[in-house]
């Protein structure tokens, strides 16, 4: 008997985890459940985090959260909860399965059968905005060593445990060379060590346009938050649909399990909703806990159910679905079907055995780190990039001066091009003369010299190199 937390949530989320439940039951699942109530109610009581504490409390004692879609309330001063439990309880690794069920869920991509592995913790994800001027904002898109390593290992022992041949990583890195190309660093690192399983990079944009022409090329692929986010969406989408979707969520000690699709409040209540998306992320819970027999179960009357064309009206079919059901008739069919296997489409089989053990993140050694320069932010809502410039010399010292003047990236200063649109935010990069590393206290004397002379100074980056090597971007034209 395994313990486990669910939450019904909002709009269709009761219905579907009633109907979800009621197969797990039928099925043999041996489960004891706690109930916790979070989401909208929770948040529009006062609590914006959508959560209480003695909730919290109940998910992290019982390890195992099956969590129904919440509605998160518009608005600001509200977070989403998703990511906060993600965060909060570390479940750095989201699972999102993608399989084609031709001929019975309608789909241009009839031997589809891909997973995709998204870090869950950080990259724009962590949330970190700053407005900086009257025209710029900005986000901050953060990449660890540890978080890459985890995820990417994390593909690869999943690709071993489940017989898959092939990890794909995307990224962006000829763009994002130091976020995303530690990220791919990380990848290359890793993949060595699984030399039995294929591995390959595409950039994310080419990979994106593949997997939405020919997603049967691919088998794992691994990504960063956001665009395992968006490519995780899009490919449950051209599999047939994101209703029948669901994910995991992992961490080295707790895990969360949903469907992928929202809490759809204008279906909730008509016992319309497809419980399918919630379903698949209870099977994926059920291997998690060992329970592999009864997930087997489940998932082989499900794929029954799908190939009677015993579809609820969001895959409805005429020409493929024989009968239209709601939600309970759904589940009711699928329960029916428990102890069968589909004819034509392929039934599964589990293999025993514990969840997948990685081990704990190593830190490594501290690299030699150097200060090399700074790059200084500046307000300052002129068009001429050599006026700015002449400002900023006056703040030169006798082994500090300013080298370079960028807009949005791009080099503006010196010899830039007058046809560049620049706005009010400036990158304004100042080194050593002769290219050797400064201190920080010559950091400290340069801003003191800008707000004697009423340069508007918003941020600083400090620019460092690592065993001689610089960690920091060129300005684009530089």
């Amino acid at each position: 008997m395994t313990k486990i937390t669910i939450a019904k949530g909002d709009g269709i989320g009761p219905e579907i985890m009633d109907a979800t439940l009621s197969i797990l039951t039928a099925a043999g699942a041996k489960l004891e459940i706690d109930e916790i109530e979070v989401g909208e109610k929770v948040y529009l009581a006062g609590n914006t985090a959508g959560i209480s504490k003695e909730s919290w409390e109940v998910i992290r004692k019982n390890k195992v959260f099956l969590k129904a879609p919440i509605t998160t309330p518009q608005g600001g001063g509200y977070k989403s909860l998703n990511v906060t439990t993600r965060k909060f309880l570390g479940l750095y690794s989201n699972i999102r399965p993608c399989t084609s069920f031709h001929p019975f869920v309608k789909t241009k991509h009839p031997v589809m059968d891909i997973v995709i592995v998204r870090e869950n913790e950080e990259d724009l994800y962590a949330g970190i905005e700053h407005q900086q001027t009257d025209e710029v904002v900005q986000c901050l898109k953060l990449i660890s060593r540890p978080g890459c390593e985890k995820i990417v290992r994390y593909a690869f022992e999943f690709a071993k445990k489940y017989n898959r041949k092939k990890v794909t990583c995307f990224t962006k890195d000829n763009i994002m060379k130091q976020t995303d190309g530690l990220f791919h660093k990380v990848f290359d690192e890793i993949a060595v060590e699984y030399p039995e399983i294929e591995n390959e990079h595409w950039i994310i944009d080419i990979g994106a346009a593949k997997l939405a022409d020919t997603p049967e090329a691919f088998d794992v692929i691994v990504m960063p938050n956001l665009y395992g986010d968006v490519m995780s969406d899009v490919a449950a989408q051209i599999a047939g649909s994101v209703g029948l979707a669901g994910s995991a969520n992992i961490g080295e000690e707790c895990a969360m399990f949903e469907a992928i699709h929202g809490s759809a409040p204008r279906r909730a209540g008509q016992n319309l909703a497809n419980p399918s998306g919630l379903l698949q992320g209870a099977v994926l819970m059920l291997n998690h806990i060992g329970q592999t027999k009864v997930a087997e179960k489940v998932q082989n009357a499900w794929l029954k159910t799908i190939e009677d064309g015993i579809h609820t009206y969001d895959i409805y079919n005429e020409e493929i679905s024989t009968k239209k059901v709601g939600t309970k008739e759904f589940a009711e069919a699928v329960i029916a079907n428990l102890g069968q296997r589909p004819s034509k489409l392929k039934s599964v089989e589990y293999k025993d055995g514990e969840p997948l053990n990685l081990p704990k993140f190593v830190r490594k050694p501290k690299k030699n780190k150097e200060l090399v320069g700074v790059d200084v932010f500046v307000h300052w809502s002129g068009d001429n990039p050599g006026e700015l410039a002449s400002k900023l010399q006056a703040l030169n010292s006798d082994e500090v001066e300013l080298i370079m003047i960028t807009n949005r990236g791009i080099k503006v200063w010196p010899e830039g091009f007058k046809e560049t649109f620049c706005t009010d935010h400036w990158r304004c990069r100042f080194q050593h003369k002769e290219g050797k590393a400064i201190n920080k206290s010559e950091i400290v004397s340069l801003l003191s010299k800008a707000i004697d002379l009423n340069i508007d100074t918003i941020k600083t980056e400090n620019l460092y190199a690592f065993e001689g090597k610089a960690a920091y971007s060129l300005g684009q034209g530089q």
